[in-house]
């Protein structure tokens, strides 16, 4: 395709262990790259973690919140992305929290294209995220829900992860997306032996970094499931040593925090447990376990967005009865541990080849599609 793109992210992240929107970016970077050719690309980032951020910084960040710059973000870098845009046919913005450069670009006259992603529903994420007593929460909220109306007022194209977030932003803003792409993954699974079964003992696995949505989860299944089933549980995911050091009841849970490779653990589990309760967009960790191929007990939420047989991959669990009926019925008639139906839905609707096209679309000027 003809044009050249400039890819504006939040956080450039060479050396860091990836999450959720660390992983959708790379993909959308890939994607652009395959569309537009690696040398039409160029990437620039409002923080860069290879240098330290001044401590005046944050403070500057903090004043800066009620007039709608993202943490990080200033009027001097949004004057330099605009000085750059004009050399570039398509400006990429990778999440809607810079929706603010949308809006100053469009009044600064660009004549190219914008194109907005949104992981989530930016406003929903961070009031899912934030503590209640956090001082100041209202305007890190209040700046991310401005930021998403300014991405929807101001871009050109838009793109959710999920109908449930496009419809969202119908409600709030007046406008849908212009493509809907869900998660999805470069494929990392290797050959498994099928044979495996689930143990009587089953080796359950939680995956997730620290944020007050996984912690909720983790901590209702330690409190309200693991003490009436005999099963293993581990937790894996960035920074979670903290949630057993701030939790008496995770002292005998056994934690793994910052691994570079999440590999070796998710094709150890017989089950994933993902008991996410509050969000939006859709989950990484559901896509992950769906690419090994593993069995999964997950809520609505950890489910949203993704068009599957709950029951085939392994159950639709909200309440803690529920987790205690599926584990106690797996205890009882073990299954492959290799779920071969969850690696299909996988390579069917979330790998990158499936959803190249829905994303090339945006950049094609087609009809709205969904994927």
């Amino acid at each position: 395709m003809k044009g050249n793109v400039l890819f504006v992210g939040f956080k450039r992240q060479r050396n860091s262990i990836l999450i959720g929107g660390g992983i959708a970016n790379l993909r959308s970077l890939r994607m652009l790259h395959d569309i537009f050719g690696q040398d039409q690309v160029s990437e620039t980032y409002i923080l860069d973690e290879d240098r330290k951020r001044p401590l005046w910084s944050y403070a500057l960040a903090v004043c800066l919140f009620p007039f709608n710059y993202h943490n990080g973000l200033t009027p001097k870098k949004v004057k330099a992305i605009i000085r750059k845009a004009k050399d570039y046919d398509y400006v990429f913005l990778s999440t809607s929290v810079l929706g603010l450069i949308a809006k100053k670009l469009k009044q600064s006259g660009y004549r190219g294209t914008i194109v907005t992603h949104y992981h989530n529903i930016e406003s929903i994420y961070y009031d899912a995220q934030m503590p209640r007593w956090l001082p100041g929460r209202q305007f890190v909220v209040g700046c991310a829900e401005h930021n998403d109306e300014y991405g929807c007022r101001y871009s050109d194209k838009v793109i959710t992860l999920s109908k449930r977030d496009s419809d969202s932003l119908a409600k709030r803003y007046g406008r849908k997306a212009d493509a809907i792409v869900g998660v999805s993954m470069e494929d990392k699974f290797q050959p498994v032996d099928t044979t495996i079964m689930t143990g009587k003992r089953p080796q359950c696995l939680f995956l997730g970094a620290y944020s007050i949505p996984n912690n909720e989860g983790v901590l209702f299944f330690v409190q309200n499931v693991l003490p009436h089933v005999d099963v293993d549980f581990k937790v894996v995911g960035r920074d979670m040593d903290k949630l057993k050091q701030e939790n008496a009841c995770m002292k005998d849970v056994e934690v793994v925090s910052n691994v570079p490779d999440l590999r070796p653990y998710i094709e150890a589990a017989d089950f994933m447990i993902l008991p996410v309760f509050a969000g939006s967009g859709m989950k990484i960790k559901t896509c992950e376990s769906l690419m090994y191929g593993k069995n999964i007990l997950a809520s609505d939420e950890s489910f949203e967005g993704y068009d599957l047989d709950t029951q085939q991959v392994g159950g639709l669990c909200n309440t803690a009865e529920e987790y205690i009926s599926r584990l106690h019925y797996f205890i009882e008639h073990p299954i492959s541990r290799y779920n071969d139906y969850s690696r299909t839905c996988y390579l069917k609707n979330h790998s990158e080849e499936n959803t190249r096209d829905t994303f090339r679309s945006v950049f094609e000027n087609k009809k709205s599609v969904e994927t």
